[in-house]
């Protein structure tokens, strides 16, 4: 994939995992990074699962960045209630 679409994949997969996600967003550098680094955990789970992108193509890709982005999100507010809850103490 060239750098075009890395950032088309990155933005649209970071912007979709926020919205899913109840935020509203990290502007677009930040989506665009969000959507990027989920493709990658994405890519890795999927292959370590033994799974393939649910969809040919694009849309595939965007799917698998996705997932990968909800699960970045979720693992980040996991982190920071647990480094909140141990300063709390």
């Amino acid at each position: 994939m060239d750098l075009l679409t890395w950032l088309v994949v990155g933005l649209v997969a970071g912007a979709l995992a926020s919205a899913v996600m109840g935020g509203s967003g990290f502007g677009l550098a930040g989506d665009i990074a969000l959507g990027i680094l989920g493709a990658l955990v994405g890519s890795w789970g999927f292959r370590e699962l033994g799974w393939k992108a649910p969809f040919a193509g694009l849309s595939g890709v965007i799917t698998v960045a996705l997932l990968g982005a909800i699960v970045l999100l979720i693992a980040t507010r996991l982190l920071r209630s647990t480094l909140t809850a141990g300063r709390r103490r």
